[in-house]
């Protein structure tokens, strides 16, 4: 007989990954929905399928950077996943595309403040790699922007098959990048539970975590798909193409090596980049940038808080 009392303390982290699919999951299907591509029920279901898959396929090397940064227990892995959660719930809220990865090592840090117990060689990777996604994603979308243009221009073809070929490059990479941010940020909602539930290894985290998701990203992913599809800056087909492919590589590098980042700092990034490229900064909503870059600061912050406080009350 199948008992499901070792998947009971995974409950927060089902809870965290559902959070990840509602904010972050569906960022790299944004541009394409916002330039009117595809729709977000499609788009929605490639990105969950292919979410899935990334995480199943290779969202173990993220789980063993972020289950290094501090020593957990059952009950503080549950404390940081519910706490990660609810600091992402209240960005989604607002429409505010954040970095899940911050929300659970904000989370991690505030546990390990209170236990005095942190490994700092693993926090310093993953802080570099925030800081390396916007800038990293910036630099390739300014070289694809030159390479794609340069194929349209030198490639004798009508306005017809040029514009089926970007959408069809927008639907591969969409799906590309959606299973790079499976096999990325599914360490987010479970890293942290790894090793520490008998039977659960973290293939099956892994496996676990993309289906949760995948969730997210049907069900309640539309406000933060539509505040980067358009609200920082108007984008065409081509625009699209190019910001798309260039989080989608960002985010498979830092998987490869197992660094949990976040798509929306990678988009971001991105989509500035072009901005910047096309002398289109008039262009460019900085309110909206504003927000999104506060929502970045905010976010350990309010994770940290909450899970320390929870360790204050329950410990």
């Amino acid at each position: 007989m199948v008992t499901l009392t070792p998947f009971l303390p995974l409950g927060g982290g089902a809870f965290l990954g559902w959070t990840i699919g509602a904010n972050n999951a569906s960022n790299v299907f944004g541009t394409a929905v916002g330039a009117r591509i595809i729709s977000f029920r499609n788009a929605a279901l490639i990105c969950a399928i292919s979410v899935f898959l990334g995480a199943a396929l290779q969202g173990t090397e993220g789980i063993k950077t972020l289950s290094g940064i501090t020593e957990q227990n059952i009950s503080t892995a549950v404390l940081v996943s519910i706490a990660a959660a609810l600091t992402g719930t209240l960005m989604t809220y607002f429409g505010l595309p954040i970095s899940t990865s911050q929300a659970v090592v904000g989370a991690i840090f505030g546990i390990g403040l209170a236990t005095d117990n942190i490994q700092y060689n693993g926090l310093l990777k993953v802080v570099a790699c925030w800081i390396g996604t916007p800038i990293g994603s910036m630099i390739i979308a300014c070289v694809a922007y030159k390479l794609i243009a340069v194929f349209l221009i030198r490639i004798p073809i009508s306005i017809l098959t040029r514009d089926k070929f970007l959408w069809a490059g927008l639907l591969i990479c969409g799906a590309y990048g959606s299973y790079a941010l499976g096999a990325n940020n599914v360490a987010n909602c479970t890293g942290m539970f790894s090793g520490l539930i008998p039977g659960i290894n973290d293939r099956l985290l892994a496996t676990l975590g993309g289906i949760s998701i995948s969730i997210g990203v049907l069900t309640y992913s539309r406000r933060v798909i539509m505040n980067i599809g358009k609200g920082i800056m108007r984008l065409d087909a081509f625009t699209a193409l190019v910001s798309v492919a260039s989080v989608s590589l960002t985010t498979h590098a830092f998987a490869i090596i197992g660094a949990p980042v976040s798509t929306s700092q990678g988009i971001v990034g991105a989509i500035l980049g072009i901005g910047l490229l096309r002398g289109a900064r008039h262009h460019i909503h900085f309110n909206v940038l504003r927000d999104i870059v506060l929502g970045w600061v905010l976010t350990p912050a309010i994770s940290l808080i909450f899970a320390a406080a929870g360790y204050a009350i329950f410990f």
